[in-house]
């Protein structure tokens, strides 16, 4: 074992027993899933902003830059980093005021519990395939800093990170990633600082690159409709598709008051876009450094070993790690707080406190094994991300809105929308292969959620009007 891979192990043997310490103050679902409610400004700040920013915000977006350009991370920090603006200006607060434990809440208080649980179910696959994202990530940088098999280092990855959750909650997940916020942006900001006074000519690593990889950022780009329509499902599909992920509203909800919530989510947001331009960076002027590399997602750890000396890497890998095992916990209890909150319990009539953290803590384990396999089918990290944005999530978002700004339409229209949002985007996206199947699949959720409320109405008119009718005939 080189001395690398032993850094980075003690800093993984570290995170595992602050959580375990953490761990020892849960008492109750509460606890384990919103940790009692006492986020203040650092903690949920840092917390939402670890974890966002994800293996795809390091080695997801530096492999999509350098294959890529800028026309390949668009999601990245872009979209996701404008999600967390968007959730602070105008969500945050009406969505902590009605006191929920988890986002499929909302949807039985505003519609009906057979939605709430359609929606948690269409949910789960979500965190399921984020978490295998990370989890793929953490098998890269084991395989890059060692001589094991990526295949082998996924294993390693998914055991390791399976344990550190199941133990954890998410005040200890918070206090992590406070710490593993840090780490993450000085081990960044270390990386960027020594490939710029390294000498490497900047002007000449951007000519390098070809132009075609600048398009598609912005609609001013675009020179015709299908440009512009590419454009709007780019962006759509990290927006449309994260707003109201469960790994973040968990921390709107856990923050100790409203004002908390908001600002913390802006905070986080800003934070998200400035730090995730580095990997961005490194990403394109790769090209120059290392222009042959058989994957493109190894380019951040195979640059950082370049230029840093192995106690700089050292503390680099631990910053990777950081992002990795941030967003990893809260995928996996964000996966395993819906199937337990809005599902088991309620159909077993489970109340007891020990009894949720039990379920709640074994429902972590069966979303990483399960995730672990997809780790290992997957072609890459950042297109299983914008994979889990996509999935399920164009319905589950015009619910959501039409939902949340008037009462508009019932738990009927509700899970048409969403069943019909989804099968239109898998069929779409899988069977023929369109590109913009998540425009399509939203607009498909959207007729569906407005057809079927207005239907309801009628039907429920012409019903009234005959009881009314029977009532008033003579006998």
């Amino acid at each position: 074992m080189n001395i690398i891979l032993i850094g980075i192990s003690i800093y993984i043997l570290f995170q595992l027993v602050l959580g375990f310490y953490i761990s020892r103050f849960i008492k109750s679902e509460d606890d384990y899933l919103l940790g009692g409610k006492k986020l203040g400004y650092i903690l949920a700040t840092f917390s939402i902003f670890a974890t966002w920013f994800g293996a795809e915000s390091c080695i997801g977006t530096a492999g999509a830059a350098y294959s890529s350009g800028l026309a390949g991370v668009t999601a990245d920090p872009f979209g996701y980093g404008i999600v967390l603006l968007l959730m602070g200006f105008f969500f945050a607060i009406p969505l902590y005021k009605m006191n929920l434990t988890t986002i499929a809440d909302f949807f039985k208080k505003r519609f009906s519990p057979s939605t709430e649980k359609v929606i948690a179910i269409f949910m789960i696959p979500t965190s399921i395939l984020w978490a295998a994202a990370q989890i793929r990530a953490f098998g890269l940088i084991l395989s890059s800093s060692s001589n094991l098999t990526v295949e082998f280092s996924i294993l390693i990855s998914a055991v390791l990170v399976i344990t550190y959750t199941v133990f954890g909650g998410l005040l200890a997940d918070a206090w992590t990633d406070l710490i593993q916020g840090i780490i993450l942006i000085i081990g960044l900001l270390i990386l960027i600082t020594s490939i710029f006074f390294d000498g490497i000519n900047i002007k000449d690593t951007v000519w390098l690159i070809s132009s075609n990889k600048f398009t598609h950022l912005s609609l001013s780009d675009s020179k015709s409709f299908s440009d512009i329509l590419f454009t709007i499902e780019a962006w759509a599909i990290p927006i449309c598709g994260s707003l109201i992920a469960q790994e973040l509203v968990s921390r709107i909800f856990a923050a100790r008051s409203h004002k908390v919530a908001q600002r913390s989510s802006i905070l986080a947001g800003s934070l998200y876009i400035f730090v995730g331009l580095i990997p961005l960076t490194i990403g394109l002027i790769g090209l120059n450094i290392l222009p042959d590399i058989e994957h493109p997602e190894q380019i951040l750890p195979l640059v950082a070993q370049k230029y840093l000396s192995p106690v700089m890497y050292i503390i680099f890998a631990g910053a990777l790690i950081s992002a990795i095992l941030s967003t990893v916990d809260s995928t996996l209890l964000a996966s395993s707080a819906l199937m337990s909150h809005n599902i088991a319990f309620s159909i077993f009539n489970v109340t007891n406190e020990k009894k949720k953290l039990i379920i709640t803590r074994m429902n972590v384990l069966i979303s990483g094994i399960v995730a672990y396999f997809l780790a290992t089918k997957a072609e890459g990290v950042y297109n299983l991300v914008k994979d889990a944005s996509a999935f399920g999530s164009s319905g589950i978002f015009v619910v959501f809105i039409i939902g949340l700004i008037s009462s508009f339409g019932n738990g009927l229209s509700a899970i048409s929308s969403v069943i019909a949002g989804s099968v239109v985007w898998i069929i779409s996206h899988y069977v023929f292969h369109f590109e913009l199947s998540y425009l399509i699949s939203l607009l498909s959720a959207f007729c569906i959620y407005v057809l079927t409320a207005f239907s309801e109405k009628w039907i429920y008119n012409i019903y009234s009007t005959n009881k009314k009718l029977s009532i008033g005939d003579p006998e």
